[in-house]
């Protein structure tokens, strides 16, 4: 749980701080970046609705795994970009890009034991790039910073 409240936060960060500089991104917008952050952590849907499961019923193949990766994510950005009203459709599926990319560059500087990231670029590329190990990601540390980042940028916003 720690993780999915470090990604929040950090789509708070960036979008509030974007906010000061864009005037049309209010606090929804902010909420929406957020949102957006949350995204690849679809693949953990996983836990209440087994693959299997709906590999059966629908008989498809199918898998959770595909919203952690470049091609699912940007699968459910477009959809929550359809979604959206015709005219915040742009912020919206900006936003929600937003949220999902600093949840993916997040994802790249976890501990893994080969050296070397998931394949984040998939279904464009195979590729693992190299992962610099600086947390694992049940680490509380992460969270604790952001959320002592969330907190300062808060009361900044707050002062203005």
């Amino acid at each position: 749980m720690a993780e999915l409240l470090t990604h929040v936060l950090a789509a708070y960060i960036l979008a509030t701080l974007l906010s000061w500089r864009y005037e049309w991104l209010t606090p929804q917008f902010v909420t929406v970046a957020m949102i957006g952050a949350m995204i690849p952590d679809l693949s953990r849907l996983d836990l209440l609705i087994p693959t299997d499961l709906i590999t059966a019923v629908f008989g498809i193949p199918f898998d959770w795994g595909a919203f952690h990766v470049l091609g699912g994510s940007l699968l459910a950005v477009a959809i929550g970009t359809v979604l959206a009203p015709a005219d915040i459709r742009r912020r919206v599926g900006a936003l929600l890009f937003l949220g999902m990319a600093s949840h993916h560059a997040l994802d790249l500087l976890l501990l893994n034991v080969s050296g070397y990231s998931y394949a984040v670029l998939w279904p464009l590329t195979g590729y693992h790039p190299p992962s610099p190990d600086l947390y694992l990601s049940t680490d509380r540390w992460p969270a604790l910073c952001s959320a002592v980042l969330a907190a300062a940028v808060w009361y900044a916003r707050d002062q203005r």
